[in-house]
């Protein structure tokens, strides 16, 4: 593996210290599920403190970097062409039912462009990460996208369930994580992934772990940063993954 930057170690022991108070509050998640509340505010004031420790960790090395994240939405600061984007938590779905598959996501975009990637999933002690022009790695080995070529044998994925769409005829998994799923794809674990409607942040990181292990992305510069739709699958996979698409 080649050296990573400085901005992408900055982005893991951020993640590292963030982590540990998603593990401790998922562990009270059980607990939780009788009580008469719920664990539903326990879950937003996780998020809350999760993307809190991530900006005071990140600001402390890069204090002028503007920050883009789910919580607290634009904070514009002197570096305005430099911008963290960050999804505290994503998957809270799973992780307020005691599901233990979601992740902090983090990426930075410098001139429009996405730089470093980082996807921490806290409960497996996996971490996926990319940098541009230098690879895609989990757990610091390199991945690259599957090298399947038959669609039929492929596995795709898309959190758009709540939607009640009738997905077109692709063997089809929903795991109510965006970033694990992009993650996986750049891992080779999926072999595409679509959905509409979608935040930034919660792709950003995948997008470049995708595009760095080999995979092809859709152009997503003409969509609103909070409205985009997404489509990542291997080079091979993708035309076909978007013929079934623009058939269906």
């Amino acid at each position: 593996m080649n050296s990573i930057s400085p901005n992408l170690n900055i982005m893991i022991k951020a993640c590292e210290k963030a982590s540990k108070i998603i593990i401790r509050d998922f562990g009270e998640i059980e607990n939780l599920q009788v009580a008469k509340k719920g664990p539903r505010d326990f879950v937003t004031k996780t998020d809350k403190r999760v993307e809190e420790i991530l900006i005071e960790e990140l600001k402390r090395s890069k204090k002028n970097y503007s920050i883009l994240t789910e919580e607290s939405g634009k904070i514009e600061n002197n570096d305005r062409d430099k911008v963290w984007i960050i999804d505290p938590i994503d998957g809270t779905t799973n992780f307020l039912h005691g599901i233990p598959h979601f992740a902090i996501s983090l990426a930075l975009k410098i001139d429009n462009e996405l730089i470093s990637a980082l996807i921490y999933d806290p409960i497996k002690s996996e971490i996926f990460f990319a940098e541009k022009n230098n690879g895609a790695f989990f757990n610091n080995h390199r991945i690259r996208v599957s090298n399947k070529n038959d669609i039929e044998e492929c596995l795709f994925s898309s959190n758009q369930g709540g939607l009640k769409v009738i997905y077109p005829s692709l063997n089809m998994r929903c795991s109510g994580c965006t970033a694990l799923d992009l993650a996986y794809v750049g891992a080779g674990r999926l072999d595409g992934f679509f959905h509409n409607k979608i935040n930034l942040w919660d792709i950003a990181a995948g997008i470049l772990i995708v595009k760095e292990a080999g995979g092809t992305t859709n152009n997503i510069s003409k969509f609103k940063y909070d409205s985009i739709d997404i489509r990542a699958a291997s080079s091979t996979i993708y035309p076909k993954m978007m013929q079934k698409l623009d058939n269906f």
